[in-house]
């Protein structure tokens, strides 16, 4: 149990962490972080406030949508990957759940829990989702 919690908190200070360098139109905006804790020692929650979305990429991608709609749904995912690795992020567990839209069709990238930056050479085996992994991530194991 242990162990998890600290897995746990390790993930969300590092998407605090990443949420604070990045400011794009296409990632997910932090609002506010807080802990309901009195005392730094107490810490054992904390939660992160993100601009809302009313849903994610498979919701959208299910709704009609012409050539259009579809190609600028794509064009934000790839401005905002872009944005990332300019920026020396890698996402590392990208897929429609992670991906967060809103009426207009304004895409966010979210959940930043796995993500690494590149001065963080030590990367975990653990990448992404297991339906969502690259070839070649898959041909490691």
């Amino acid at each position: 149990m242990i162990e998890s919690h600290s897995k746990n908190a390790k993930r969300a200070y590092r998407e605090f962490e990443i949420l604070t360098l990045v400011n794009h139109r296409n990632i997910i905006k932090l609002l506010n972080a807080y802990t309901p804790q009195n005392r730094h020692t107490e810490l054992s929650d904390i939660y992160l406030v993100t601009e809302r979305m009313e849903s994610d990429l498979l919701r959208t991608i299910r709704q009609e949508h012409g050539h259009k709609t579809i190609s600028y749904l794509l064009y934000q995912i790839l401005c905002g990957i872009h944005h990332l690795h300019k920026a020396g992020i890698i996402h590392r567990d990208l897929k429609p759940n992670n991906i967060a839209a809103n009426s207009n069709c304004e895409l966010k990238i979210l959940d930043f829990g796995l993500a690494r930056t590149e001065d963080k050479l030590m990367m975990t085996p653990y990448v992404s989702t297991r339906y969502y992994r690259a070839p070649e991530v898959i041909l490691e194991f």
